[in-house]
């Protein structure tokens, strides 16, 4: 029996050994799986297509007065702005999403209200310009800008067109009557901010040029003691207009 005293005294400690080293086992760390990255938040790029409506007031400047190449000095017959409203198409490429370049095209067309011209006369006799009124205009312009992400500052020029109708003095003209439909060109610049991933609103303004020659002869009409001619050519305008555009 004092044999057996050791034996069970050695499986005790071997017991509590192998106990001992499984609790410290438990106690070492366990490799777990890394969890997965969190999703980034898309770049936003202000690459795509788009339209929108626009509307704004157009200023006309030169004052009134002009002097006509028959017979002088005509006083009066000076032209006011006035609203102009539409609607634009475009698309615009972004070089790197985020903060960046910008380039794209843009095409606009929108009507106007713009004042007739006032009443000119030449000495006290009236002087009726046989010029079309501008009913309408649109343009076709390049746009290059730089993107602080939402908001996009911009500069854009292009060619620019227009139309419209003929005062009805003008029936009482003889001679070949200047074109209604005119070309030229625009120029400018604008600030865009986008406010959804879709949404955007823009403030810009355009120089617009549409003024043409008109070399025919001033006439006098003694049956309405009237004068019947080019007048000034209110061609040019400033555009100040607000937009908001859906991109697609």
């Amino acid at each position: 029996m004092s044999r057996s005293i050791p034996a069970a005294l050695g499986g005790l400690v071997t017991g509590f050994a192998l106990t001992l080293a499984g609790a410290q086992a438990a106690d070492l760390p366990r490799r777990a799986a890394a969890p997965p990255p969190l999703p980034s938040l898309p770049v936003f790029t202000w690459t795509g297509f788009y339209a929108g409506v626009n509307a704004g007031y157009g200023f006309r400047g030169g004052g009134s007065g002009f002097t006509d190449p028959t017979y002088g000095a005509v006083t009066g017959g000076g032209s006011g702005g006035g609203f102009a409203g539409g609607g634009q198409v475009g698309y615009n490429y972004q070089f790197t999403p985020g903060s960046g370049w910008v380039v794209g095209v843009e095409a606009d067309i929108q009507g106007t209200t713009f004042a007739k011209a006032d009443a000119a006369y030449l000495g006290s006799t009236p002087y009726y310009s046989v010029r079309p009124s501008l009913d309408y205009f649109g343009t076709v312009r390049g746009r290059v800008g730089y993107a602080f992400d939402r908001v996009l500052v911009y500069g854009t020029g292009g060619f620019a067109y227009g139309d419209g109708s003929r005062g009805s003095t003008a029936a009482a003209y003889p001679y070949t009557l200047p074109d209604s439909f005119r070309t030229g060109y625009a120029v400018g610049g604008g600030v865009e901010y986008a406010f959804t991933e879709k949404l955007s609103a823009k403030v810009e303004a355009l120089y617009v040029n549409l003024r043409r020659s008109f070399s025919g002869a001033t006439y006098y009409d003694a049956s309405t003691a009237a004068y019947y001619g080019g007048g000034r050519d209110p061609g040019d305008f400033g555009l100040v207009r607000a937009g908001l555009n859906y991109r697609f």
